[in-house]
């Protein structure tokens, strides 16, 4: 795999839109920013409720193995998600949590992880479904996994006629409140 390789890894439970970040993600690093990707998924045979997961890979090179085999980004939604993903990421992994439906183990005290209450943040904006564009808008600002302007542009042309505006707002919401997020880590280390 080349060096240039982005491993990412969003996992929830079935209804948290975990499959939809993805394509989202894999559609602006591929047709907004003309980088390679793969979006593989994986999920529970419950279609709500169930364990979700996918990886996507992002590259400008070739991808060879349309896995996550380390991932440089791992965001999860949900408690079984951390438990199954969360306590085996590698240190170096800039690891994502939704803040209030995710509860840590002792250890990870004192370690960086990056957390937002993106459904509460959803329910706020009138629907928790658009809970992953919080989310997805959030990931965008802490880790520079694709630019806001081609994450934009996918949601605009990815998510249902008539629900953009709000998709578009939830991206907003969870895209400041990573820039904050960052600013209070930075003043911290100043």
């Amino acid at each position: 795999m080349d060096s240039n390789l982005l491993q990412i890894r969003i996992s929830g439970f079935g209804g948290q839109g975990v499959v939809m970040m993805g394509y989202v993600l894999g559609k602006a690093a591929s047709v907004f920013e003309s980088k390679n990707a793969t979006l593989s998924q994986s999920y529970g045979p419950e279609s709500r409720g169930g364990a979700s997961a996918c990886d996507i890979l992002i590259s400008t090179e070739e991808i060879d193995y349309p896995k996550v085999v380390k991932p440089d980004i791992l965001v999860v939604l949900s408690q079984d998600a951390y438990n199954t993903y969360g306590r085996k990421r590698p240190d170096d992994c800039i690891f994502i949590i939704e803040k209030e439906l995710i509860e840590l183990a002792d250890d990870e005290i004192g370690k960086k992880i990056f957390s937002i209450p993106a459904t509460r943040l959803a329910e706020e904006l009138g629907r928790k479904i658009v809970m992953n564009m919080v989310m997805l808008g959030f990931m965008s600002a802490v880790s520079n996994c694709a630019s806001s302007e081609a994450l934009q542009k996918a949601i605009s042309t990815s998510v249902p006629k008539g629900t953009e505006q709000l998709n578009l707002k939830a991206f907003e919401t969870g895209f400041e409140f990573g820039l904050k997020e960052i600013q209070a880590v930075q003043e911290k280390i100043e």
